[in-house]
């Protein structure tokens, strides 16, 4: 691993410090009148999402991870696991669900995605910021229903359930936004 000084940190750099794998959210570099320069920095640990703010003396040194971006395809479950394929290499890789986290709701087959990869372990899954998936099933809609705001649950065809408005039915096409799981127009 490359070793870096906290003078070179830069937001959304990976670091892997003692207690974790990090990434950097944001740092300020701090010369108070008296006493030594220091970095203070906001942290989000990659593997489980939680922030924390840690303070470093200026020019310590750190080990830099390094997060390979791989981009994939979702091909197909198998089991309990999601076989996802590379792009380059057509190297297909098993995956838990445990590693994909809220990701797998938005994946049906021939979807792609950007794997987050430390080593052998995934860490992360990007995915785009909307989707577009078949509602598998709701309450039909009727002519007329239009009031403004009025909302009805809706089974995916992931499993995912959302609230869309009263006039969409069962089999159209809906885009969902993956950061929030939220309705966003039909497609």
């Amino acid at each position: 691993m490359p070793t870096i000084t906290t003078n070179d940190l830069k937001n959304g750099m990976a670091l892997e410090l003692d207690d974790g794998l990090f990434e950097v959210v944001e740092f300020q570099h701090v010369k108070p009148g008296k006493g030594g320069a220091f970095v203070r920095t906001t942290l989000k640990n990659i593997r489980n999402g939680a922030q924390a703010d840690r303070t470093f003396r200026a020019g310590e040194k750190v080990e830099r991870a390094m997060i390979d971006k791989r981009e994939m395809q979702f091909l197909y479950r198998a089991g309990e696991d999601y076989v996802f394929m590379d792009n380059t290499t057509y190297d297909q890789l098993n995956v838990g669900p445990d590693s994909l986290g809220q990701a797998s709701n938005y994946l049906v087959e021939s979807s792609e995605a950007v794997l987050k990869m430390f080593g052998d372990e995934i860490v992360g899954i990007d995915l785009p910021a909307a989707v577009e998936l078949n509602i598998a099933e709701t309450e039909p809609g009727i002519q007329g229903d239009r009031v403004s705001g009025a909302r009805k649950p809706a089974t995916l065809e992931t499993g995912l359930v959302i609230q869309v408005p009263l006039f969409v039915g069962p089999g159209e096409r809906v885009k969902v936004d993956t950061r929030t799981g939220e309705y966003l127009t039909r497609a």
